[in-house]
């Protein structure tokens, strides 16, 4: 049996999730493939049943229907139709959006449309708001009405282009993104993120990935959490628009071909493992990952302290540590180098192999390198 079937390829690693929406389905993708999951939502979504704006724009296109519908989301547009009716708009809205040219960004929204009676006119194969806006300034807008039917997100760069074109965009404006309810399991994603408590950390929009910066800048964490992002902590969007505020920051992401929750979580499986280091070491095979180790195919959890020196000691295989070293990498990390010794007996313990880890007299600790070992930071030990 393959080392993945035994135990889950996220086996040994964490990842955030900072999605609001369909968290539960998401975190349960995630740890059925073996992966310790953090849920941290960066935003809640408001529904704006009683808002001014949505019942301004209801009116406006009941009263003149644009010539253009453009769906976004099925939660967006199924919450618009019944913000409609509550307000006695809802047949009066369907009529409207018979007349229109309805587009709709991909399957569900298509579901919803056509859960509401009515019929799309087209649907992108890429699921792509990119190519509605390709579609759309193919065809002409100058002097077209297009009402663009909101998720959260004002998409600016949509609508800008759309305007640019010539044409009137009226934006339906369905929920907002607010604060969580709970802000603190955010607070405790941005402590555990620069400690490099994550392996990887995933997104699915932009508004939550824009929160988490903004609320890194008011607790003064920024240069630790893009040091984090940028060099230690794989970042997984659902798609380019997701990306955007992170990119903005110089932080590199990683997105799938197609912009859902299922392909995102093969990438993570596909990445993460790509990520860990594989070494032979006293005889044995270990795969070192976030907080746990693979030894000859069985997973062996191992407590943060301890996986804190697994990681210093690995990232120099063969040569010496000292225990000076050692004790800065330690979380939390004080003075009394006796720390590192109780440190060491847990990963020993942990590894299941005590010969994997060498004390050396006086000097400090190193991984026990196998002489064969191919490995580009070996150097034997003086």
């Amino acid at each position: 049996m393959h080392e993945d079937e035994q135990h889950g390829p996220l086996a040994g690693f964490t990842v955030g999730v900072t999605a609001a929406r369909r968290a539960g389905e998401f975190g349960a993708l995630l740890e059925r493939r073996g992966a310790a999951v953090l849920h941290a939502p960066a935003l809640r979504i408001l529904p704006l049943a009683d808002d001014s704006e949505l019942l301004a724009a209801t009116r406006r296109i009941v009263d003149s229907a644009p010539e253009v519908v453009v769906a976004t989301t099925a939660v967006g547009f199924r919450g618009w139709i019944e913000a409609a009716h509550g307000w006695g708009l809802g047949d009066r809205l369907l009529k409207a959006l018979r007349g229109t040219e309805l587009l709709a960004r991909g399957p569900k929204v298509k579901g919803a449309i056509r859960a509401a009676g009515l019929t799309e006119a087209w649907s992108p194969a890429s699921e792509s708001m990119a190519e509605v806006l390709d579609r759309l300034l193919d065809e002409g807008v100058e002097g077209r009405r297009i009402a663009l039917q909101l998720h959260g997100e004002p998409l600016p760069g949509f609508s800008d282009s759309l305007r640019a074109a010539g044409a009137e965009v009226v934006a339906v404006p369905v929920y907002r993104w607010v604060d969580p309810e709970d802000i603190a399991p955010l607070d405790r994603l941005l402590d555990i993120t620069p400690a490099r408590g994550l392996d990887a950390l995933t997104f699915t929009s932009a508004p939550a990935a824009a929160s988490l910066l903004g609320r890194a800048e008011k607790r003064g964490l920024v240069p630790e959490l893009l040091s984090a992002l940028r060099d230690d902590v794989l970042v997984a969007c659902v798609g380019p628009v997701t990306a955007l505020p992170l990119q903005a920051r110089g932080i590199d992401t990683v997105q799938p071909e197609r912009f859902r929750l299922a392909p995102l979580v093969q990438l993570l499986c596909d990445e993460l493992p790509s990520r860990a280091l594989m070494l032979p070491i006293a005889g044995h095979r270990v795969e070192i990952r976030g907080h746990a180790a693979i030894v000859d195919g069985e997973l062996r959890p191992v407590p943060p302290a301890a996986m804190a020196l697994l990681h210093t000691l690995a990232r120099r295989p063969g040569w010496v540590v000292a225990r000076a070293d050692l004790l800065r990498a330690l979380p939390g990390s004080g003075t009394d180098e006796h720390a590192v010794e109780t440190a060491m007996a847990r990963l020993r313990t942990s590894l299941g192999a005590p010969r994997l880890i060498q004390t050396v007299v006086k000097r400090g600790y190193r991984l026990a390198l196998d002489p064969t070992g191919d490995s580009p930071d070996v150097s034997p030990a003086c």
